[in-house]
Formats: structure tokens, sequence, C-alpha cells
């Protein structure tokens, strides 16, 4: 008897069956909830912006009358933190802006040594220290600086205090080694921050622009747990790194997951981070002020000699939380399983993941582990003397010497991050001896481009990882 015959199906039938059989995977609910909770941030920002446009915009200013004085602005804030000889804050000492010889602003400085001026707008303005309020005793190298002000920067004003260091003798080798010291400090600092920026790049192959933004939020919310909600620092700082790690796993599960699994090639999210950056950058500009603030703890210690190195407590306390951070990250990758699922995913996504490791698990770890580093690393150069204080702009001026250590040590490695970090810290500091303040970055930058003109995949990088 001849097999039954059955009706044959069209191709729209036959596709309804095999949707019927392989059923949708249903969106968890906890990246249903974070994409929302994005879309409310972002659609809350054009909101704010919206209405800042349509309320904040003044009526046209009338033609200006002949000999009537110029109409008054809101100024822009110029800031600074005096410590005398002996690294003491200086209280009470008046801090005085001219221009054209005139004197446009005065401000007097707290018992922190922090002192904060308005100067009426852009321009150049002198900046001299009122030698009458000044302590007794105290040694003023320069007490008189000229620098221009301009608006959405930090405009830092930096006096200088104690003897003239002549030629390298015993005095000279004794700074030498005291901007090395802090160069070290400043390179660990920066390698904590990079460290998950350079394992995001070595498991994702993305090159995150809004990791310093990261550095920001951290910070940022530290000041608030601690300032605002009255918290020791300590454990603000813990909870802040809490709050770091669920914002890294909210990128992922949120926008990056989503970006890979929809086939959007490197460059596109690259460019989606620079827009990620903006976005964030400017809704702390929004949440916490243009203002500089800091903590309410460890903002006046005493400098304590050590030899020829002179370091407050929390100096020493950021070098060694930076030290033991690290070698715990060092083991984490070494001795442990999602280390080691780190390390290979790093090497080989696709072998990895034929060979049973969860790679999507282990992103989110990183993104997660990346995020705590980042808020601490932010916090703690909110308490070094390079930035001393909170600002909504300290992650994207530390962004540019992050992805220098980085991309010096070897792109995609962890260890080449600590060691490229390390020397550009360290070549910033020294560079102080031969360069003005303010070009100061110039030195790391500089052996950057010399290192990778012989060596493009950095120092510990290999030869797959180059580009």
């Amino acid at each position: 008897m001849p097999p039954p015959r059955f009706p044959r199906r069209g191709r729209a039938d036959r596709a309804g069956a095999v949707r019927a059989r392989v059923p949708r995977a249903p969106i968890p609910a906890a990246a249903r909830w974070l994409v929302g909770l994005l879309i409310v941030m972002i659609s809350g920002l054009a909101l704010s912006g919206t209405a800042l446009a349509a309320t904040g915009t003044p009526p046209p200013a009338a033609a200006p009358v002949a000999g009537a004085p110029a109409q008054q602005t809101d100024g822009i804030d110029v800031s600074g933190t005096l410590r005398d000889q002996n690294g003491e804050p200086l209280d009470g000492v008046v801090i005085i802006a001219e221009q054209n010889g005139a004197q446009v602003a005065e401000g007097v400085s707290e018992a922190t040594g922090r002192w904060q001026i308005t100067v009426p707008g852009e321009g150049s303005y002198t900046f001299r220290l009122d030698s009458e309020t000044l302590p007794q005793g105290t040694e003023v190298l320069q007490g008189e600086t000229t620098r221009d002000v301009s608006s959405g920067s930090l405009n830092t004003v930096v006096f200088r205090f104690g003897e003239e260091q002549a030629g390298l003798g015993a005095s000279g080798f004794a700074t030498f080694l005291r901007l090395l010291v802090d160069g070290i400090r400043f390179g660990l600092v920066i390698g904590i921050s990079a460290v998950g920026l350079s394992l995001i790049f070595g498991t994702t192959g993305l090159t995150n622009f809004a990791h310093g933004e990261m550095v920001t939020i951290g910070a940022v919310v530290a000041w608030f747990i601690n300032v605002l909600g009255g918290v020791h620092l300590i454990p603000a700082t813990i909870i802040a790194m809490i709050v770091g790690a669920a914002l890294g796993a909210a990128n992922e599960l949120g926008i990056w997951r989503r970006l890979r699994r929809r086939g959007a090639g490197l460059i596109a999210q690259l460019v989606v981070s620079i827009g990620l950056s903006i976005a964030l950058r400017y809704l702390v500009l929004i949440i916490f002020g243009g203002r500089s603030e800091s903590f309410a703890d460890y903002t006046a210690q005493t400098v304590r000699n050590y030899g020829p190195i002179a370091l407050t407590d929390k100096d020493l306390s950021a070098i060694i939380i930076s030290i033991v951070v690290l070698i715990g990250v060092a083991l984490l990758l070494q001795k442990t399983r999602i280390g080691k699922a780190m390390r290979a995913v790093s090497d080989n996504r696709d072998l990895a993941a034929s060979s049973g490791i969860n790679v999507d698990r282990v992103v989110l770890f990183v993104w997660m582990m990346g995020g705590a580093l980042a808020t601490l690393g932010g916090v703690l150069f909110a308490l070094s003397e390079l930035s001393s204080t909170v600002q909504y702009e300290m992650g994207f001026r530390l962004l540019l010497l992050m992805f220098a250590g980085v991309i010096l040590g070897g792109l995609g490695t962890a260890y080449g991050a600590l060691l490229g970090c390390l020397i550009v810290g360290v070549l910033v500091q020294l560079s102080t001896l031969v360069l003005p303040l303010d070009l100061k970055y110039l030195g790391g930058l500089a052996v950057l481009i010399v290192i990778l003109v012989f060596r493009p995949q950095g120092l510990l990088g290999s030869k797959a990882r180059i580009g």
C-alpha cells in the first residue's frame, strides 16, 4: 500500500511551523528594566535641555549707550590650593586678581588651603598673594603669576613656596626623588582607572571613550554619600564602588551586548561610546554642577618626612591601597577560574566559547570590575594634590593619560596597562623639572610617541594586537 500523502505546505506555512517549533528567547526582565532606565535618563536630559533653552534664553541686549558702564556677566571661577614649603595648608591668605593694573576680584583661602574667586570674564589676569596676610616664616618662591582664563575649562592658579633650588646638588636630588615618588603615586592612580579600560578592550575589542565618565561618576557618587549623606569617606567609597559596578553592568546589558548581537562593528561602537561620553559628562554637569568640591574627610593633613621624601598620610595610603588592589587584580587573573576565563576570552573569544566558557558572563564581570576600579581611581584622584577636588571634567582630563598608559603598555593586557601608566605618571611629574607646570603632560605623551615608533604593539603587547 502506498504511503499516505500529506498536503504540501507553502513557504509561509513551513516558516510558521519553524517559528512555532523554535520559540524566541524572552528578553530578561533586568535587561528590559535597564534599557528603560537609560531611555528615561536620556529623555530627561533632552527635556532638561529643552526647558533650559526655552526659559533661560535672555532677551536681546539693547544697544550700549555711550559712556555707560559695561554690563556685568556671571563671571568665571578660578581656584587653587595654598600650601607652604612644609606642605601645611595656608588659612586666611588673601588672593587678589588684577587686570590692566586694576583689581577686579579678591578671595581668601580656607582652613584646607583651598581658595576660589570669580573674575568678570575671559582674558588675561594677574593673580598675586597679599604678603601681609601670609603667616610669619612662609617662604614664597612665586607669589605672583599671570595666566589666561577661559570659560568651559578648569582654571587653576598655582603659587610656589619654598627655597630656590640651585643646580642638582643634595637639594636637587631630593626634589628629583620627591617628584619620582609623586609620579609613582600618580601612575598607580592612573593604572587603577585604566585596568578596566584595558580588559574591556581585550575581551570585546571596544575602545571605550566613556570610561573617563565612569571615573567622574564614581567620584561624584562618593562625594554625595560622604558630604551630603554624612558617611565617612571609606564606607562611602565602598558604596560608590558598588554603584560603579552596577553602572558597568548597565552599560554592558543595556547597550554594548545589544549592539554586538545586532552585528554592530567596532567603529560604530566607538562612535556610540563617544556620544555616551558626552551625554554622561553633561548629565553630571546638570546634577552636580560646574563647581569644584572637596570631600569632607582627609582634606587638611600634615606632611610627614620620610628621609628626603615628604608625604601626607592620605598620599601614603593611596600608594598602599593602589598596590594592594593591583596585586589583588593580578592574583585574580592568575589564580582564579574567572581570571583564567578572562585571559582565555581576551586571547581567542571563539575558542574560549567552543571550550565551554560563558563569554557573555565573563564580559559582564569585566564591565563590573572595570566600573568598580574606575570609581576607586576617581576617589583617589580627587584626593591627590593633582586634582584635590571633585569636578565634572576630572575623568575626561584623566582619559588621555589612561589611553596613553594602555597603548604604551600594550592594548588588551592588564599588566601592560599598569606598566604603561606607571611610566606615564613618572614622566609627567619629572617633566616639571624642565617644563612649565601647565605643560607637564607633554613628557608622558612624548615618550608614548617615541616608544610606539620602535615598538608599535606596546611594551608588553603582541603583534596581533596592533591597531
